[in-house]
């Protein structure tokens, strides 16, 4: 595992979408970088505080069930979804992709991922292409962040 986080930087949501028609066990996560994540090897429960087996991340990979929709309005869709995230965690959290290999399931549901390779960060700029994406459909999607009581 390579813990630097000089890594290429993915510009466009095109770029993004490339990269997930090319490859598969590709992830996105969000956090301060794999060498703060790798360093600890293993993402932690906000709310138990225990340690889980891997890194939380969300798949990039497209199910099958898509059938045959953009693959780049499902890339969208997966950005979209957590880009509450850096506004959530603090400064210095933005998303990065990487490949892996899924080990667990978090609290969540979301994969726990081991044996990561960073690949790219991901741009600001393709957030908001993502978000464009999202609000160009006819019907668009409501945030995935729930608030609770």
């Amino acid at each position: 595992m390579e813990a630097s986080d000089d890594l290429p930087v993915v510009g466009t949501l095109a770029d993004l979408t490339s990269l997930v028609e090319r490859d598969r066990n590709l992830y996105v996560r969000w956090s301060r970088g794999p060498a703060a994540d790798l360093r600890a090897v293993s993402s932690t429960d906000d709310l138990t505080g225990v340690a889980m087996p891997g890194l939380s991340a969300n798949p990039l990979d497209v199910e099958t069930w898509w059938r045959g929709r953009p693959v780049e309005l499902w890339v969208a869709r997966r950005l979209y979804d957590y880009g509450h995230l850096p506004r959530e965690k603090g400064a210095g959290i933005r998303p990065w992709a990487l490949k892996g290999r899924e080990v667990a399931r978090g609290p969540d549901n979301e994969p726990l991922v081991a044996d990561v390779r960073p690949l790219c960060w991901i741009d600001d700029a393709v957030i908001a292409q993502a978000r464009t994406e999202v609000a160009r459909q006819a019907s668009p999607w409501g945030p995935l962040r729930r608030t609770g009581r």
